[in-house]
């Protein structure tokens, strides 16, 4: 099986946690640290789901999300965010098909409950 959750995350700290508990719970993981790393990651490791910071350099996750829902339509992408779910640009994105736009901080349960809806990894 490929990599079941592709991190796209610019804060250090927080991908070595969210790395951390997904391998716990027997998802392998895939990290990147800017918008356009995790374009590339995704072309090269086609993940069942991303999970993505909202603000980002180079590429933010807005950008992020939209290019790789041009590469493949179907592609599970959450973004994470400090901001408002609500404010325009999150909502244009789930227009265009972003799963959900989640207020930070992202706790454990909906970490591994999202990789769980979105991988064919049951856990326990």
């Amino acid at each position: 099986m490929g990599v079941s959750v592709l991190v796209v995350e610019d804060d250090v700290d927080l991908i070595g946690i969210y790395k951390e508990i997904l391998e716990l719970h027997e998802f392998e993981v895939e990290t990147a640290s800017n918008g356009k790393e995790g374009v590339e990651k995704f072309i090269e490791c086609k993940p069942s789901l991303v999970i993505m910071d909202g603000d980002m350099p180079i590429l933010d996750g807005y950008q992020a999300f939209k290019l790789i829902k041009e590469i493949d339509a179907n592609a599970n992408v959450v973004i994470v965010t400090g901001y408002s779910e609500f404010e325009p640009k999150s909502q244009e994105a789930i227009k265009q098909g972003l799963i959900k736009v989640i207020s930070k901080p992202l706790g454990v349960d909906e970490l591994l409950d999202l990789a769980k809806k979105y991988t064919e990894i049951q856990v326990e």
